[in-house]
């Protein structure tokens, strides 16, 4: 049996029960019921993690770093000069060609992963309200709880019009609610809606106008499909680095497939990196040194290139395949993933027993298949919404992240999965 989220939160001693983000809860529940990583057995589609080996047309992967005697040093909080250097000057090329205004390395910080650097940026705000959407990324919940000083706000998102928002209700909200900043995933995890072209430009128009913040979790901003072959980032329509409220957070992780180095970087306006910075040397400390110097060559546009054009080839077939065998299954799609590795995935014309995504999840367990609920994305910052019903319980989300194979193999299961209830169902009738 597979133990809900809202179940076990027993303290001990003086230590609170820590809530698992919506990853990590699936992947523990993967591990009572057998599942190691690497297990051929097994089906991860649950993770979000890209394929990291070599893709066709895709520079070759780093096997080996070279370690120098300052590399046993500590790094600067901060991160080291000439990887911030190549990550403004990376901006400033592919965004900003002909712009008065460039990012130097002054409006860089390099850090951990990318929660490493939302955390910097949550423990460097003030007593305000902050704005974050429903659904989004599951790990926000424990982020936007944990620093008391600023009231987070929950936006809500309408599935029956494609989770679209304009720039127009934006304001709408920001004068509604008082809100001095506003956190999102862009592409979004898990719906893969992108706000992109004219429609970002407007929002950082309305953002500049009204002096709020906005922080873009930009990790997915290479793997954007349909009409749109630019990569998603706010950095295109900042006008002056300086004085737009605009926070942008990427990384090694997702756009360059390196996951495993967990290195990560927020670029922004000199006085949010400074304040940044001050929380990360209370936080986490800084990166690790080796890493950052083996993440500068990754940063040349002919690198950069290379990869983006095998991420789309590979992962565009593995979408239009996920999304296909899906809705032959009858699960509805309420919008095809315009970004990032996910199918957000509605399970409500499902026969009964499935509908409900926690019951799909630990039906799915039994077959060696790993999803994540859609509830985890109904981001609850201290469960203030507790025991209300989740607009989000007739989802899953799916990862297209692992290799094709894997991919197949998961789906046959589920396509098995769903005949055999439908058909005990038919047969009990």
């Amino acid at each position: 049996m597979v133990e809900r989220r809202s179940e076990g939160k027993k303290s001990h001693g003086a230590f609170r029960s820590v809530p698992k983000t919506g990853v990590i809860y699936v992947m523990s529940e993967a591990g009572r019921h057998g599942y190691r990583p690497g297990d051929p057995g097994w089906t991860n589609l649950g993770q979000g993690q890209p394929e990291t080996g070599m893709l066709e047309h895709a520079p070759a992967r780093i096997d080996a770093i070279s370690i120098t005697e300052d590399d046993h040093e500590y790094s600067p909080v901060t991160g080291l000069w000439e990887l911030r250097e190549a990550v403004a000057d990376h901006y400033n090329r592919r965004y900003r060609r002909g712009m008065a205004s460039q990012y130097s390395a002054e409006n860089v910080a390099i850090c951990g992963g990318g929660r490493t650097a939302l955390s910097r940026l949550a423990a460097a705000l003030g007593p305000i309200n902050l704005g974050h959407f429903l659904p989004d990324y599951t790990a926000y919940e424990e982020l936007l709880d944990l620093f008391r000083l600023f009231n987070p706000i929950p936006i809500l998102l309408d599935p029956r019009r494609g989770y679209a928002f304009s720039a127009g209700e934006l304001e709408d909200e920001i004068k509604g609610r008082g809100l001095s900043a506003i956190l999102l995933s862009n592409p979004c995890n898990p719906t893969g809606k992108l706000v992109g072209g004219d429609e970002l430009g407007q929002w950082l128009r309305v953002a500049r106008e009204l002096d709020c913040a906005m922080i873009f979790d930009e990790f997915y901003s290479h793997y954007v499909w349909g009409k749109s072959i630019e990569e998603a980032t706010a950095a295109r329509y900042v006008e002056d680095v300086e004085r737009d409220p605009a926070v942008i957070v990427n990384g090694l992780t997702k756009s360059w497939r390196y996951p495993g180095w967990r290195l990560s970087w927020t670029v922004g306006p000199k006085k949010v990196i400074e304040r940044v910075a001050s929380a990360g040397s209370f936080l986490d400390g800084g990166a690790a040194r080796p890493l950052q110097r083996a993440a500068v060559k990754l940063l040349d546009d002919e690198v950069t290139d290379a990869e983006i054009l095998a991420i789309r080839e590979r992962f565009a077939a593995k979408r239009q395949m996920m999304m296909s065998r899906l809705q032959k299954m009858g699960i509805k799609l309420d919008l095809p993933a315009q970004g990032t590795f996910y199918v957000w995935a509605n399970l409500s014309e499902l026969p009964p027993g499935l509908r409900d995504g926690m019951d799909f999840f630990s039906q799915a367990l039994k077959r060696q298949v790993i999803c994540v609920p859609g509830e985890f994305f109904d981001v609850n910052p201290g469960q203030r919404r507790a025991n209300r019903y989740s607009r989000f319980k007739n989802y899953v989300r799916f990862s297209f992240g692992p290799p094709q194979a894997e991919l197949e193999a998961g789906l046959d299961r589920l396509e098995q999965m769903i005949a055999e209830v439908a058909q005990a169902q038919t047969v009990g009738a």
